[in-house]
C-alpha cells in the first residue's frame, strides 16, 4: 500500500536559480549496457548525460525514473535534469533529438512541478514483455522480441497472471542479486493478449503495472509462466510456486530482448481503485 512506500522524506530540488526540466524519452536497449552511467560501458544515463553537458558546458547529470537493465528496451522512460539556462523547456526535446543518436528519442520536454522528482515522485510503472513464434520472427525482430517454438494457451497465461495480481511477497521471483530487505510488492495489472505487429504476425504480450518491481521480477514472472505453461501446469499449482516465498520455484528467467518499459504514471488518482479494494 502507498502508506507503506518507504520513500526518502528529502531529495534532492532544483539549486537556487535552476529550473527541473522533465524528459519523456524512448530507447533500443540493444544498444546499451543499461540505463545506469558505467565506467567502462556505454549507458542511457551516459550519453544523454555528455549531450547535455556539452550543451551547457558544464556536467550536467539526467536522472530516471529506474533503471533498465542491459538490452531492455523502454517506450516511455520518464527523466530529469536541472539547468540554469533560460532555453524553453519545450524546445529541449527538438535540440536533444538533433544531438543525440537515433537508438534515444525524445518524445516531450516541460518544466516539471515544483517538488518533482524522476524517481521518488513515481506512483506506478508499466513493462510490457513481448513473444512471437520463432518461425515468424523477422530480420529486424532480433533483440527486440523474444522468440519461442510455439505459443502457449492463452487462457492458462492468464490464469497464472491473476495469481500475480495485488499485494504479494514476490520473493520468489526476485534475483538473488536484489537488495531490497522487503520482496513485498503491489501489482496493479497482470494479464497476457495477443496483438498484431505491422506485418499480421502474432505478437503475445504480458502487461505488468505496479508500484515497483524486484531485480528481474518482471523477466522471472514471464519465464516462469511461460515454461509452467509448456508443460500445462495447473493455475493452483503456479500458485505454490508464489506462495513458497523460494527463488528455487521459479523457472528461467526471460531474456531481457523482449522487455520493454511501456510507461511511467505520476498520476496519484490512476490505480486509487486498487487502494480503496487492498488498502489496510
Amino acid at each position: 500500500m502507498r502508506s507503506d512506500w518507504k520513500r526518502p522524506e528529502t531529495y534532492s530540488l532544483p539549486g537556487e536559480g535552476e529550473r527541473r526540466i522533465m524528459l519523456r524519452i524512448s530507447y533500443d536497449g540493444s544498444l546499451y549496457h543499461g540505463w545506469q552511467a558505467q565506467d567502462n560501458a556505454v549507458s542511457v544515463q551516459s550519453t544523454i548525460s555528455a549531450v547535455l553537458s556539452e550543451l551547457f558546458g558544464k556536467e550536467t547529470i539526467v536522472y530516471a525514473s529506474g533503471r533498465t537493465d542491459r538490452g531492455v528496451h523502454a517506450l516511455s522512460q520518464v527523466c530529469h535534469f536541472d539547468t540554469s539556462s533560460d532555453i524553453a523547456a519545450s524546445s529541449y526535446a527538438v535540440i536533444l533529438n538533433t544531438k543525440l543518436p537515433k537508438s534515444i528519442r525524445v518524445s516531450s520536454s516541460e518544466e516539471a512541478p515544483s517538488g518533482f522528482h524522476a524517481r521518488f515522485s513515481t506512483m506506478s510503472r508499466e513493462y510490457w514483455y513481448l513473444i512471437k513464434r520463432t518461425s515468424e520472427m523477422l530480420a529486424w525482430d532480433r533483440e527486440r522480441i523474444t522468440g519461442i517454438k510455439a505459443l502457449p494457451s492463452l487462457s492458462l497465461l492468464n490464469g497464472y497472471a491473476s495469481v500475480l495480481a495485488g499485494t504479494h511477497d514476490f520473493t520468489t521471483f526476485a534475483s538473488a542479486r536484489d537488495p531490497s530487505p522487503s520482496k513485498v510488492r503491489d501489482i496493479y495489472v497482470s494479464e497476457w493478449d495477443e496483438i498484431k505487429d505491422v506485418y499480421g504476425s502474432s505478437v503475445l504480450r504480458y502487461r505488468t503495472a505496479g508500484n515497483a518491481f524486484l531485480y528481474h521480477q518482471v523477466r522471472s514472472m514471464v519465464g516462469t509462466m511461460i515454461g509452467a505453461a509448456a508443460s500445462g501446469e495447473s493455475i493452483d499449482a503456479f500458485r505454490n510456486r508464489l506462495e513458497a516465498r523460494d527463488r528455487s520455484k521459479a523457472l528461467r528467467t526471460a531474456p531481457a530482448d523482449g522487455l520493454y518499459l511501456a510507461d511511467v504514471s505520476y498520476d496519484s488518482e490512476k490505480y486509487q481503485w486498487f487502494e480503496e479494494k487492498y488498502g489496510r
